[in-house]
């Protein structure tokens, strides 16, 4: 079916493969098994990652530098998992290389993504964007999440992209408003609960302490505006993940313990609107429960 014959369209921009199952999985998988068409859009093929597969460490960026092709099939095999069949490199495979974390030399390379134009970069998403005619889109905020630059590149081009696409006489094809746009987020009650259970059970997640400081996509409560409940949809994730097996151990200690937590931990998605409006649900904290509420 053509994605403009199915009334719901939502169009995910993330950086590398890997980053859309880990934070909006289960909102994908959800939505690609109530019927809606889904568009993933990655930026570049996370050439720089870490290798967590000892046989396939050869394919590391400071090696063969192989990884890149590799996390192709990764994502195929991780989308295939959630349900989801539209899925595309911006402006195609190896387009824009991974830039590696902020301030390595990595970021200096001309074919990173973090030195791409921005308006050519959000140029190419503008086709995607009008090509599928998203209602929704999801993607990062200005932090990018954690302050890795292809992720604060990817909030800038989908943000770009969203403003460029609804004017006329820009580019080619017809012009597109995206009615709502969503910023990946996670309440901070819930994010220091679940810390502090982790580290009562003796695995603490390296690098957040459950009363100190916590990364950009940690949001006062108040401040989250849209809640997607994903439990039906875990094991989807969790056998997406598993696809990302390079980038991911699924079968280490923190996983296990993450899962005797309950479904909430990789189920529950949360997210803030930053354009449209969102449509309070019934929940004790009147989060909306819809990304297409209001909408259709």
């Amino acid at each position: 079916m053509d994605a403009l014959d199915n009334p719901r369209r939502l169009l995910l921009v993330h950086a590398h493969p890997d980053d859309e199952t880990i934070g909006t999985g289960a909102t994908m998988a959800t939505y690609a098994a109530r019927g809606a068409h889904v568009t993933l859009v990655t930026c570049t093929l996370g050439e720089e990652g870490e290798v967590l597969v000892p046989e396939l460490a050869h394919l590391a960026a400071d090696r063969e530098d192989g990884l890149g092709q590799h996390r192709i099939g990764e994502l195929a095999a991780a989308m295939e998992a959630l349900g989801v069949t539209d899925h595309r490199f911006l402006g195609g495979p190896g387009r824009y290389r991974d830039s590696g974390m902020m301030g390595l030399p990595t970021n200096e390379r001309p074919d990173c993504f973090w030195q791409a134009d921005l308006d050519e970069a959000a140029m190419l998403l503008v086709a995607v964007v009008r090509e599928v005619r998203p209602q929704v889109l999801v993607t990062y905020d200005e932090d990018g999440g954690y302050g890795h630059p292809d992720h604060i590149q990817a909030h800038r081009v989908a943000m770009r992209a969203v403003e460029l696409a609804a004017q006329e006489g820009v580019g080619e094809g017809e012009p597109w408003q995206v009615e709502k746009v969503y910023w990946s987020a996670q309440p901070e009650s819930q994010v220091r609960d679940s810390l502090r259970r982790l580290a009562e059970a003796g695995t603490p997640f390296e690098g957040m302490d459950p009363d100190g400081e916590l990364p950009s996509f940690v949001v006062p409560d108040e401040a989250v505006t849209t809640v997607v409940d994903g439990s039906a949809q875990v094991d989807a994730k969790v056998a997406a993940m598993r696809a990302h097996a390079t980038q991911i151990a699924v079968d280490g200690p923190f996983f296990a313990l993450s899962n005797n937590l309950g479904n909430g931990v990789w189920g529950i998605e949360h997210y803030r609107i930053v354009r449209g409006h969102a449509v309070p649900g019934p929940g004790p904290h009147g989060w909306e429960e819809d990304l297409f509420a209001g909408v259709l």
